[in-house]
């Protein structure tokens, strides 16, 4: 197995950029998304998108060092495809049009890229606390619990990353 170093994570991310991202754009129903926002409105949508994405990070933290190198990577997919799908219904709900093209939806994508460094800040915060928390426990408590831990704080902060990108979507 390849060992993940710093430059393999920019190859992954750059190859993610040049055309992940068309793909996981053209993989989203659009007009389940309209029908989602009709039938909970789009506050309960925001939610179920934000419980998605923690879903995922929960997952991907619990099993250890094991899921997350697996997890990882699809629980990235996930999460981008999450803030996608509340990008393209916050659209919807402001504009009542459904139908966006990739062009258009990275013009509106950007507005939400400030949640992305409030994601870095509260990731860091939480696991400082999480860790400040467990060694004050004991070490045969630490090591028992970090997957667990593990799996809260990425569960945790995918869920708020999710909810911040609709925030602030939705004020600018």
């Amino acid at each position: 197995m390849k060992k993940l170093t710093v430059p393999r994570i920019r190859q992954h991310i750059q190859r993610l950029s040049e055309g992940g991202f068309r793909q996981i754009f053209d993989r989203i129903d659009q007009l389940g998304i309209k029908r989602g926002v009709d039938e909970m409105g789009i506050d309960k949508f925001i939610n179920q998108c934000a419980l998605m994405a923690a879903g995922s990070g929960l997952i991907t933290g619990v099993g250890g060092l094991g899921s997350m190198v697996i997890g990882i990577p699809l629980d990235i997919i996930n999460l981008i495809t999450q803030q996608f799908r509340v990008t393209l219904a916050i659209s919807y709900h402001e504009t009542g049009s459904y139908k966006v093209r990739f062009d258009d939806f990275f013009k509106i994508i950007s507005r939400s890229l400030k949640a992305d460094t409030k994601l870095a800040l509260s990731k860091n915060i939480m696991e400082e606390v999480a860790e400040k928390l467990l060694l004050s426990a004991g070490s045969k408590t630490y090591q028992r619990l970090v997957p667990i831990v593990g799996g809260i704080v990425g569960g945790t902060v995918n869920y708020y990353f999710i909810k911040g990108v609709a925030k602030t979507l939705r004020e600018g």
